[in-house]
């Protein structure tokens, strides 16, 4: 099992400037490598606090490969309906070479009503635009001279620079919440899946899903799951509480303030559903997670029974990434939870 940072941001202009908060998350960044952490990934979002200081990862990620030799660089991940295939091929192609091929590509369909409206895209058009850009991307990535008459974009006879160092393109994710059938898209496409943590038999029957149309699509193992978590460790499991539990409320705040319009009305058939998951996603405080063993905040100990209770609860994931700085934790805590996490817990669940 690997352990990796996920650094999404939520925060206003008012609570930290950019230059603070990304001088910070580059700090952390930088420690990843002597500590044993696997990847550093962002997020791409607009406009609120909920992720508005990540709108585009790959950004990030090039002045993260500058800080860190060995990390894994994962977008988690970037929004094909928002952005040209041809750019965004151009652009992933260039930090594969700026960081000597550690590029991973995690796609995502976007799912937040504002940033729909404030880019003119419909809701209606999520799925179609998330297919059409994901294949157009690949393709661009794989091949040269190629066409591709989309409903959304259209091109002919064009070459994507730079190539990318990996071949024949990095390794691809795709960001799943809870529909079967954008997990078993994953497992036939042969990408990685990054998740968020739900229900333990809930996700044990999606990560099943995946893994049984990953085999029967002919691929090679099971597959690659990733869960996303929360994570504040101390000595202590009061200090951990006292340093983290309002930081990580005031990121589950942000998501349920980002997303408020699934519950006045908007609606897709492209999204069945997320008016009653938002409305659940609204009511969730990380006291409740950590009772559910999905918010890992508390002493060492704690967290490597957390830990080893949800990976067996959902069957086995393959990493884990941490989100080490919620909302306004201070860096200096961020920093100490980290180092903590990495001389007391790692030891303990890398095996897993």
């Amino acid at each position: 099992m690997q352990f990796g940072l996920n650094f999404f941001p939520c925060v206003s202009p008012a609570q930290k400037s950019a230059e603070q908060y990304f001088r910070e998350t580059l700090h952390l960044a930088a420690l990843s490598d002597g500590l044993g952490f696997s990847h550093v990934r962002q997020v791409e979002h607009y406009f609120k606090p909920y992720g508005g200081y990540s709108p585009n990862p790959l950004v990030f990620l090039s002045a993260a490969s500058q800080r860190t030799k060995r990390a894994r660089l994962i977008t988690g991940a970037v929004l094909p309906a928002f952005n040209s295939p041809l750019k965004l091929a151009g652009e992933i192609g260039m930090l594969d070479g700026i960081s000597g091929g550690r590029l991973e590509v995690g796609f995502a369909r976007a799912f937040l009503p504002h940033e729909f409206a404030q880019f003119g895209v419909s809701l209606d058009e999520s799925r179609r635009r998330f297919n059409e850009g994901v294949t157009q991307i690949k393709l661009l990535l794989e091949q040269e001279n190629v066409s591709s008459d989309g409903e959304f974009h259209r091109f002919r006879n064009v070459t994507s620079l730079p190539r990318p160092t990996q071949r024949p393109h990095p390794p691809l994710w795709i960001a799943a919440t809870a529909t079967p059938e954008t997990f078993a898209l994953a497992g036939k496409m042969g990408a990685s899946v990054m998740a968020i943590p739900l229900e333990g038999e809930k996700m044990r029957s999606l990560n099943g899903t995946y893994r049984d149309a990953w085999r029967a699509a002919g691929h090679r193992g099971n597959g690659h799951v990733m869960n996303s978590f929360i994570m504040c460790c101390a000595p202590t499991r009061a200090e951990a509480f006292a340093a983290g539990i309002a930081a990580a409320n005031g990121h589950l705040r942000g998501l349920a303030d980002a997303a408020k319009e699934w519950m006045e009305g908007a609606s897709t058939k492209d999204y069945p559903g997320y008016d009653k998951l938002i409305a659940h996603i609204a009511s969730d405080t990380i006291e409740n997670q950590i009772g559910q063993g999905i918010g890992w905040i508390g002493a060492p100990s704690d967290l490597v029974d957390m830990i080893r209770g949800y990976n067996e609860k959902v069957g086995g994931i393959d990493s884990a990434s941490l989100l080490v700085m919620p909302s306004t934790l201070s860096a200096g805590s961020a920093e100490s939870s980290m180092r903590l996490f990495a001389r007391e817990v790692l030891p303990k669940v890398a095996g897993l």
